[in-house]
């Protein structure tokens, strides 16, 4: 939730939370090594490494001859090697974590990497991104809306690192971006002299201090740790010709290490690997797994600056891996890279969850999603460390410690002062070609209407950015659904912008608001998700806009008519004309006009039948239309939540700052059909539900007053007008 006073309700919650995780996870984590006869050995065995990444072209798999195994033996380090266990870091150590990440969908696996670390971590963290533009728009929304404690972020930007590595040839599908783990000693703080460094396809399933006390066992001269890879593709002649890069034994995967920053620089790191890379690169013609193989072609040279990790750390769920050998042995496995169709996923598994290949979760978030853990409760401390507290969190906790939780209107003054986590351009997303008069459509929407947007895309080929309100799980079925479909998954000009749910009301106009600030050309068509436009609408508001002057000379809101049909199934209209003849056989309606004429009826529907151009109709009471505005318009009041004047509040706000409002003759959109939404229920059921409307309608003309003083008079007699339990 935001930020609120804690209560013997959200204790118990937190109890009952940390409860199912011991259960679902094993309340042992600690190491324990059984011998072949299944008695218990010695407890001291300390966690371990990670797995190897798979070319892009799949031939790893034509080395499924690992019954052979020509490299088990002294060397061999996919064991779970007992050891004196390291202590852990202090309390409230700062533990540092590195990671490169750049687009969409790398974002999206960070999000998944930092919740497991945050949901076990028992130190602050200070994160270091190493990001291209869009994850870094993507990532700064994250944990600015996230507002969790004890969590710094810093960004460094990767387009400053490209030139580093830019002449380095590549195969691997990472391009340069898989190559910038060579530069961090140098990218990152002088001052910081400990890093783990993490591909963004793992996932912790225990606390990441474990594996931050593996420095210990470092010796004066080891400066990086790694897990020794669990396939033999660095022991070459997979099939004819296979030439891999040098590396000791199977060599070593890099998708997490750990650095000692201060000797690598000590070392002159930096030359080191340059000169390594440019020797190799004399005979072979490009690296084949980024910068892991020039990691292996350097401790090759150096084998003195490794530190050999543990299996568990990383264990590869593959069939064309040797992770069985790890898994079968060690009871605590802590990292696994399951490669599931070419694609690996990092995964960390707990004692009691010891994977077999047909146990091994499809979906990078099916354990912690079956944990039931709302991501929200990570914004509680749940350890006391000194930490500057988020930005905005003081103010937030100062704004809710003066409501009344005996107020009945409690809930509808907490929903606008949740924070909620915004998760921007979910998907792959282009941006629109710069156009001048070019139009967004915005709206926004739940889990129960993703069914109108294949429809919505058919009817718009235009850019939209739509808001959707999702749990995390609900956000994993939504990413399913739109990759299942090949309208949307066609669709690079739709953004799609997660809001995770929080709260009890529906915050349609913060969604809104979200979905707003995200739309990348001048002009935005406000609309709603169960609203169809006609198909020329696109082009024919893009006309309009031009013809009309808006934005050079013009201020105005352009109204497009709303109309509707109670059937479900029904031929859509293609022109003005085919529209009035179904208005006239009665397939369809002016919009609300049985329920809530007073919405639309200032369009002057008749008017509009027989209209040939643009004209201006005048604010009245109620007015809620569908408006295309310039996208620097008044934003949605965010006090409307759940059902009621959310629409109404931003035309009262648009007239106050003198819009014109023209209605387009040729324009139109209809609404389908579905059933009503709980809060429209509560509304028409709950009499204090509407007292609190009215609250919330007064204190808008109170705002209203301050901001446009004696001009907001003309909106009092609306506002003072009761609500009927009938509207819809």
């Amino acid at each position: 939730a935001a930020p609120r006073r804690p209560g013997a309700g959200a204790a118990a919650l937190l109890l009952l939370l940390l409860l199912l995780g011991f259960l679902l996870f094993g309340g042992d984590l600690g190491c324990e090594r059984r011998e072949p006869g299944g008695r218990a050995g010695a407890p001291g065995c300390f966690p371990g490494p990670l797995m190897p990444r798979v070319p892009p072209d799949g031939r790893l798999r034509r080395a499924a001859a690992l019954d052979g195994d020509p490299g088990a033996g002294p060397g061999d380090h996919n064991r779970s090697d007992c050891g004196p266990q390291p202590p852990p870091p202090p309390k409230c150590e700062l533990l540092h974590v590195a990671i490169v990440c750049a687009g969409h969908n790398s974002s999206r696996d960070v999000i998944t990497l930092v919740k497991s670390m945050l949901f076990y971590r028992k130190n602050p963290l200070h994160l270091h991104l190493v990001t291209d533009a869009v994850a870094r728009n993507i990532l700064e929304m994250l944990f600015h809306t996230w507002m969790v404690p004890a969590v710094r972020v810093s960004f460094y930007h990767a387009d400053q690192l490209k030139p580093q590595v830019s002449w380095i040839p590549n195969k691997h599908y990472s391009g340069l971006y898989g190559l910038m783990k060579l530069v961090l000693p140098s990218a990152l703080p002088a001052e910081l002299a400990r890093v783990i460094v993490l591909d963004t396809d793992v996932t912790f399933a225990s606390d990441i201090s474990e594996l931050w006390a593996l420095f210990a066992h470092f010796s004066d001269t080891q400066a990086i740790g790694l897990v020794e890879n669990q396939s033999d593709w660095y022991l070459g002649n997979l099939w004819k010709n296979h030439r891999p890069w040098p590396a000791l034994g199977r060599g070593f995967n890099t998708g997490v290490i750990l650095l000692r920053l201060d000797r690598l620089r000590q070392a002159g790191w930096e030359q080191m690997w340059r000169l390594t890379a440019r020797r190799e690169l004399l005979s072979l013609p490009a690296t084949s797994l980024a910068d892991q193989d020039i990691f292996n072609a350097v401790i090759k040279e150096h084998p003195g600056l490794v530190q050999h990790l543990p299996c568990v750390w990383n264990v590869q769920l593959s069939d064309h891996t040797l992770a069985e050998r790890c898994y079968s042995e060690a009871s605590d496995l802590k990292v696994s890279c399951v490669m599931v169709g070419g694609h690996g996923w990092g995964l960390l598994l707990p004692a009691p969850m010891a994977p077999t290949p047909s146990r091994v979760p499809g979906d990078p978030l099916e354990l912690t999603k079956e944990a039931s853990v709302r991501w929200n409760l990570l914004r509680r401390e749940l350890f006391v460390c000194p930490s500057q507290p988020p930005p905005g969190a003081e103010q937030l906790q100062q704004a809710l410690a003066q409501l009344d939780e005996e107020d009945p209107c409690f809930e509808f003054r907490q929903q606008p002062l949740t924070v909620h986590r915004v998760h921007v351009t979910f998907l792959p997303h282009e941006p629109p070609p710069p156009r001048p008069h070019d139009v967004t459509l915005v709206a926004q929407l739940s889990m129960d209407r993703l069914q109108m947007l294949e429809a919505l895309c058919r009817h718009w080929p235009g850019p939209m950015s739509l808001a959707l309100y999702l749990t995390d799980a609900e956000a994993q079925q939504f990413l399913h659904f739109v990759e299942a479909s090949p309208v949307l998954a066609a669709r690079q000009d739709v953004a799609y912008h997660v809001v995770y749910r929080e709260g009890p009301l529906y915050p349609v106009n913060q969604l809104r608001n979200v979905a707003l600030a995200q739309a990348l050309t001048p002009y935005v068509f406000l609309s709603d998700i169960d609203f169809l436009p006609a198909y020329s609408l696109y082009d024919y508001l893009r006309a309009s806009i031009e013809q009309l002057g808006l934005g050079s000379w013009r201020k105005a809101a352009l109204v497009v008519p709303a109309f509707e049909t109670l059937r479900y199934r029904f031929s859509f209209p293609h022109s003005k004309v085919e529209l009035l003849a179904l208005l006239d056989a009665g397939t369809l309606y002016t919009f609300r006009y049985h329920e809530w004429p007073r919405g639309h009826a200032p369009t002057d529907y008749a008017r509009w039948r027989e209209a040939q151009a643009p004209y201006r109709v005048q604010w009245a009471a109620d007015y809620e239309p569908y408006v295309v505005v310039p996208r620097d318009c008044p934003r949605y009041d965010p006090r409307f939540v759940g059902f009621g004047w959310n629409k109404v509040a931003h035309i009262v706000e648009l007239d106050a700052q003198e819009y014109e409002l023209l209605v387009l003759p040729e324009a139109f959109t209809i609404h389908l059909p579905h059933a009503p939404s709980l809060d429209i229920s509560r509304f028409r059921s709950s009499p204090t539900y509407r007292d609190c409307l009215q609250a919330l309608k007064d204190e808008f003309h109170q705002d209203l007053s301050r901001h446009h003083g004696a001009a907001a008079l003309k909106y009092l007699p609306a506002l003072q007008q009761p609500q009927s339990p009938a509207r819809g």
